[in-house]
């Protein structure tokens, strides 16, 4: 009997060791890649900085989020403001009034700008759908594939676009996304992030953006990328970023 219960033992020991690790699920994946970021101190800080010679500011309410961009425009000082309680705009410090499609217009504008520079914070955002999709090796790095698509409502302008994201295994941090889109006959967006620097804890980073128009699947897009097949669209930069912590209200 003793032979037995010792022979059971030594069974459920090796089961015990031969189970293989559970595999991480695409929104805890996508968890830690936040907080690998420090996008979970965006909601205590203020962020500022400077695109395309447009200046961009975050701000945090007890009601949201509020999203600023300001442009000069030919000595016309232009200040649009994104909050929850909608779109307003001000030239030379003056609210003007503007027909809803293009205050909608503006506001995905800024929005887009906004949210790719906070990346991968809004991959939270209620209007997210996440799924792993599978892993892969680029540069002799090894990620995660995360599929991303979007609700209709609240899911903005584009929300038929589907998106790839690379989360690296060991970083979990992203450091490729692809996305399709079907608009002016659509095709695929790479884009590569480089100048990875911290600021107050949060991580920015610029990207290369290649890209080819036409019908073209996301799924296509790492491929293409790695076989040099996708040319260089643009240069995301941005520039003169100030966080400051502790501006919740």
């Amino acid at each position: 009997m003793f032979r037995y219960t010792i022979l059971a033992a030594f069974c459920f020991i090796m089961a015990c060791k031969e189970k293989p690790p559970q595999q991480l699920t695409a929104q805890q994946i996508i968890d830690k890649s936040i907080e690998a970021s420090g996008g979970l101190l965006l909601q205590q800080s203020e962020v500022s900085f400077l695109f395309r010679d447009m200046s961009f500011e975050r701000t945090n309410t007890k009601q949201g989020k509020v999203l600023k961009r300001t442009v000069n425009k030919d000595g016309t000082l232009i200040h649009d403001v994104y909050s929850p309680s909608g779109f307003e705009r001000y030239v030379n410090g003056d609210l003007t009034q503007i027909a809803d499609s293009m205050a909608r217009k503006y506001q995905n504008s800024i929005n887009s700008v906004h949210y790719f520079a906070y990346l991968p914070e809004g991959l939270n955002d209620v209007a997210v759908h996440k799924k792993l999709v599978g892993e892969t090796t680029i540069k002799d790095k090894l990620y995660y594939q995360i599929e991303v698509t979007f609700d209709e409502e609240d899911g903005g302008e584009d929300f038929d676009d589907i998106y790839i994201y690379w989360i690296d295994k060991e970083t979990f941090k992203p450091d490729y996304l692809a996305y399709q889109f079907s608009v002016n006959k659509g095709g695929i967006r790479f884009r590569e992030a480089f100048n990875e620097r911290i600021i107050n804890g949060i991580r920015f980073v610029d990207y290369k953006n290649y890209g080819l128009d036409g019908n073209l699947s996301v799924y296509e897009a790492e491929e293409k990328y790695i076989n040099q097949e996708l040319p260089l669209k643009s240069t995301i930069t941005l520039k003169e970023i100030n966080v400051n912590r502790g501006s919740y209200n």
